[in-house]
């Protein structure tokens, strides 16, 4: 269930009402109401699902989900007890149902001193504070920086001007530079007869205690898991962390690094500038990722990376030398003759 201090819930739809709105047929259960939306293994009797990757039919076969949107072939492993709707796009069918079900919170402004723990919050111009947000004592606020409706903010952070803060959970002495952006929608699409259509982002974004975060960086809040950034993290100036990863504790992140979707990285890791990490990726504790790498497979811990795609550094670095090497040579031929 999403967070219901930044979501609200809809009226219920039942099952032949969203069959309708999303264009697909039900093959049963068409009475039954649903409420809400969630992932396969996370989802209750209220809730509705989909199957669109066959790698997760036994997550399908476990789920209690009260509604499953699945393709015509996949019908017959839902669960007896699911309601059934068969699309052809199932993902952007659930993303339709989900618009249906469930919003964002409208943006309510409130005083800015409204929402602080105590008369020590110091607010600079043009601060601007929705329902629902709680700034903890000695935090500090910068000029025209937006806290979304429902954010809470620990004690003693110091958030720079023109930082935005939506979905989030921010914990004590986290410090967040000017245009930071925490909690936007992650980039999430699913392929319909349409074309794309957005995936509705349920999760949150988590900054833990003591992270830093430097100038136009990017947390996006996670599609309905949280993104989390672990206590003690310092992050760089234009630092990419998209939905659902996974940041651990003490890492060190330099500008320009991209983390894409789903990946998860151990405590202590360090990435140099430019880094890039492919989604779903695992990045081991105290691992080391060199500056302009590429990571595309899982790190293990403690390694140190490099290269495109990344390898482990003395196998990259014998590559570079043996390439060299061959360019060198085949220059060197055509000069001599």
């Amino acid at each position: 269930m999403p967070d219901l201090r930044f979501f609200e819930a809809l009226p219920p739809r039942s099952v032949q009402e969203l069959a309708d709105l999303v264009g697909g047929e039900v093959l049963r259960g068409g009475d039954r109401l649903i409420s809400t939306v969630a992932p396969l293994a996370s989802a209750d009797a209220t809730a509705a699902s989909f199957l669109s990757d066959r790698k997760l039919k036994a997550a399908l076969a476990m789920t209690r989900a009260g509604l499953v949107f699945v393709r015509g072939e996949a019908a017959d492993s839902v669960p007896a007890d699911a309601a059934v709707i068969v699309t052809a796009t199932p993902q952007a069918a659930w993303s339709k149902a989900a618009d249906a079900l469930i919003r964002p919170r409208p943006f309510v402004a409130i005083a800015p001193e409204a929402a602080a723990e105590d008369a020590g919050v110091a607010f600079g111009p043009g601060v601007v504070v929705g329902e629902g947000a709680r700034i903890g004592r000695g935090a500090r606020v910068g000029p025209n920086t937006v806290i979304g409706p429902g954010v809470q903010i620990g004690r003693d952070c110091v958030i720079g001007a023109n930082v935005s803060l939506f979905f989030a959970l921010v914990g004590d002495q986290v410090k967040l530079s000017s245009g930071v952006r925490i909690g936007e929608a992650g980039f999430g699409a699913a392929v319909s007869a349409e074309g794309p259509v957005d995936v509705p982002q349920l999760g949150r974004a988590i900054i833990q205690d003591r992270v830093t975060i430097g100038a136009n960086s990017c947390v996006d809040r996670g599609a309905f898991e949280d993104t989390v950034v672990g206590e003690g993290t310092k992050i760089d100036n234009l630092v990419m962390i998209a939905h659902n990863c996974v940041v651990g504790r003490n890492c060190l992140m330099a500008a320009f690094t991209g983390i894409s979707g789903s990946v998860k990285v151990g405590d202590g890791a360090v990435f140099g500038g430019r880094a890039g990490v492919g989604d779903h990726i695992t990045i081991g504790e105290g691992a080391r990722i060199a500056a302009g790498a590429g990571i595309l497979k899982d790190v293990p811990p403690g390694e140190t990376w490099s290269g495109y795609p990344a390898k482990p550094l003395r196998e990259s670095l014998r590559e570079a030398v043996w390439l060299a090497k061959q360019a060198s040579g085949k220059v060197r031929g055509k000069a001599d003759g």
